[in-house]
């Protein structure tokens, strides 16, 4: 039997209960492939600043870095906005990804049928919509020095240097090879040195990849081209601070932040956690939407473990689900059954085991 620790991070906010129902799905992968998860749970974040004083504590750091992969729930906590920097939850996160030093952030948008009619984009603007956004993630805006604020004046610093953007291409342009050889790099050239360094890297990365196309695109077209043209998009290639944004606006295309996982990757255990944030005003109310949550633990199994039929499972469970009507308040529309938090992960959780059975009979 494989055997493999997770690392359970669920977070603030809607976060445990999410991700309560990820384990449950991954638990019935477990049960179905014969693979044993060791879960090993930690708190991150706010919770993590109430019971440690820290919001990513020594316990956690510990659990992580021996871990064959992390699955994140959400942080943040309004309490906390005005605390010092080193108390506040997001600061928690960013350490959580520099330690692992999980620089490529794969966010992939794709549509379900079933869920054509919950954008406010017209259904033959989705029609074949398939991206996927790469994200450089440990460098950038959120971690360039100086920083800080003096009174009324405040800095940021943006940098990246070579080797930072030629490894995040390199992850695009060979994620572009499996799919419809296409990346398109979004920068600011027009206005920043930093964007400029970018585009001179990234096409001499692409010179190795001569049989995906490479296009440059400033942010703002990019932004226009997600909600006019977003079937025009295959590999999204993208810095920091851009690739937080553009991903989410993405949302607009599936219908809700709630379908959307991620994966952080980079040379040892890996990162996974839904696109959406910590929804304080949702928290406890079971109306939550846990298939990012869900997707993201295929994700985990696809990119951490190395295990794609697992991954497909769980793929083929969701699907399966939403086609079958599935609902939560974020997807409802007049007329729909709508469903909890827990229900929707029961749904998904009865259909990886019925495939078992099925395959059994």
């Amino acid at each position: 039997m494989k055997r493999y620790t997770i690392a359970v991070l669920p977070g603030d906010g809607i976060g445990p209960e999410v991700i309560a129902q990820a384990v449950r799905v991954l638990e019935a992968v477990g049960e179905r492939f014969e693979i044993r998860f060791a879960l090993d749970t930690c708190p991150v974040g706010a919770a993590a600043v109430r019971t440690s004083n820290s919001p990513l504590p020594p316990e956690t750091r510990r659990a992580v870095t021996r871990s064959h992969a992390v699955l994140l729930g959400a942080v943040g906590d309004p309490t906390l906005d005005d605390a010092p920097r080193e108390l506040r939850p997001e600061t928690g996160l960013l350490t959580l990804r520099k330690l692992l030093d999980v620089y490529a952030n794969l966010r992939p948008v794709a549509i379900h049928a079933a869920l054509a009619g919950c954008s406010p984009l017209k259904p033959d603007r989705l029609r074949g919509v398939d991206l996927l956004v790469v994200r450089e993630l440990t460098g950038g805006l959120y971690y360039g020095e100086p920083r800080g604020r003096n009174g009324k004046r405040a800095i940021n610093t943006l940098a990246y240097t070579t080797a930072e953007i030629e490894r995040i291409a390199r992850v695009a342009f060979d994620a572009a090879r499996g799919r419809r050889r296409l990346v398109t790099s979004v920068d600011k050239a027009n206005v920043l040195e930093v964007s400029q360094l970018w585009r001179e890297t990234v096409t001499q990365v692409g010179r190795a990849y001569p049989d995906v196309r490479l296009e440059h695109c400033y942010v703002d077209t990019a932004a226009m081209r997600l909600v006019s043209d977003p079937a025009s998009l295959d590999v999204v290639l993208t810095e920091n601070m851009f690739g937080d944004i553009l991903s989410d606006e993405a949302a607009v295309l599936a219908g809700s932040l709630g379908l959307l996982p991620s994966a952080s990757l980079g040379d040892g255990a890996g990162l996974f956690e839904p696109v959406h944030g910590s929804a304080p005003p949702l928290a406890g109310r079971d109306v939550a939407n846990p298939v990012g949550a869900i997707a993201t633990v295929a994700l985990l199994l696809r990119h951490g473990l190395n295990l794609p039929a697992a991954a497909d499972a769980v793929d083929d469970a969701i699907a399966a689900a939403l086609d079958a009507g599935a609902r939560t308040p974020d997807l409802a529309r007049p007329g729909d059954q709508i469903i909890g938090t827990k229900e929707m992960g029961s749904r998904v959780v009865e259909l990886v085991l019925a495939e078992a059975l099925e395959g059994l009979s």
